[in-house]
């Protein structure tokens, strides 16, 4: 933009020493997702490539951030947003995705929510006949976890216990979906996988990777351009 060619080493440098703000939310949050994304780690010459796991936050039509092994700054941020009476907290089925989303707010205002359509996909790893697929789905979308459970019983293979002992395990975290539709309420966390998507591709790029002092600054810088928080002349 000024005509000056600034070096690739000095970019980084500023990048890193750029104090970055946390985004802010005005309106309520009425639903929000959590997830978790992955950073390839540059490691000494001849050494294989380590990769490490990262939280995102997506509070839905609005912002989202990203936190490197920094559970309790993902939670510090996430509660000092204002959220509404009733927060619809989604995730898939991982623990360490529950585990943060256990400690969003208070148990009467959090509602825990299995995304639907992780859902349905560990449903059709268990095979079988389309019907009972079929029938399990709809018991499913009305919340009636007992009953896809039972329809389960007479199938002995491995794929079938282990869809029960899932379903016995976010049971509470799995409501009348259909009802939840009519009535607005989110049912899927999709805003968080594509947050990754778009995250991964810059810190994903072919042949990328990072110092782990440095992963924190670069999600952070991500998830800024990506909120159009800021407008600088590097590459986001």
């Amino acid at each position: 933009m000024t005509g000056i060619k600034i070096s690739h080493s000095t970019q980084h440098r500023l990048v890193n020493s750029y104090q970055l703000p946390e985004p802010k939310i005005t309106k309520r949050a009425k639903s929000l997702s959590v997830d978790g994304g992955s950073v390839r780690l540059r490691t000494p010459l001849g050494q294989k490539s380590e990769w490490k796991n990262y939280k995102a936050i997506k509070i839905h039509e609005r912002v989202g951030m990203a936190f490197f092994q920094d559970n309790q700054g993902l939670l510090k941020w996430v509660n000092q947003q204002p959220l509404s009476r009733n927060v619809t907290c989604l995730g898939d089925g991982h623990d360490g995705v529950w585990k943060i989303v256990q400690q969003i707010s208070t148990k009467e205002q959090r509602r825990e929510v299995l995304d639907w359509y992780h859902l349905m996909e560990n449903l059709h790893k268990v095979g079988g006949s389309n019907r009972r697929l079929r029938q399990i789905k709809n018991y499913l979308w009305q919340g009636l976890v007992e009953d896809a459970i039972a329809e389960l019983n007479e199938l002995n293979k491995k794929q079938a216990r282990n869809f029960q002992n899932y379903l016995r395990k976010h049971s509470s975290r799995i409501p009348d979906y259909q009802l939840y539709q009519e009535l607005g309420i989110c049912i899927g966390s999709g805003s968080v996988e594509s947050w990754i998507k778009q995250i991964g591709s810059r810190i994903k790029i072919i042949g990328a990777q990072w110092n782990q002092k440095n992963v924190p600054q670069i999600l952070k810088l991500r998830c800024a351009y990506l909120n159009n928080d800021i407008t600088l002349g590097i590459s986001a």
